[in-house]
């Protein structure tokens, strides 16, 4: 049967801090506002997970779904609760900024690496809250021939 894009959608609270060691404070408060407090702030996350796959004849399913939410809580299970720039490496001080669109980079190739049963991984849409989120194409371009990393917005804190 046809080609299909299925969506899922994980939850997750986390913390993180926006903070160039290399810049003064004034510097950083200028750029990353009250996302540089020094505790650092949280958001409760959405991840919406899309894939594309092949409708089987024999199920009428393009995925198993029960392997995807799996795969997808070994994921996110681990960032839950937790402060992103000490429990990811490399969003650790003086290494990449863990916004939105840096984290959805990290995850693609978290999440894509462990597809099963012939689906790929199509887009991925981290939600910080309802006004602001990121789609992401693993970097290329999206159907339609946009861009292939969009943004709902920037972090509002």
């Amino acid at each position: 049967m046809g080609l299909t894009y299925l969506t899922r959608r994980v939850r997750f609270s986390a913390a993180h801090r926006y903070y160039r060691p290399d810049w003064d404070e004034r510097r950083n408060r200028e750029v990353f506002g009250a996302c540089a407090n020094p505790v650092g702030h949280g958001h409760n996350y959405t991840l919406d997970v899309t894939i594309a796959g092949s409708v089987a004849d024999e199920t009428g399913f393009a995925a198993d779904l029960f392997a995807l939410d799996r795969h997808l809580q070994s994921v996110v299970g681990p960032l839950d609760h937790q402060h992103l720039n000490h429990v990811i490496d490399d969003f650790a001080e003086g290494r990449a900024i863990p916004s939105s669109e840096n984290l959805v980079r990290w995850l693609w190739p978290r999440v894509a690496g462990g597809l099963e049963g012939g689906v790929r991984l199509h887009r991925l849409r981290l939600s910080e809250d309802r006004d602001f989120w990121v789609d992401y194409y693993g970097g290329a371009a999206e159907p339609g021939g946009r861009r292939a990393a969009e943004s709902g917005g920037s972090d509002g804190a």
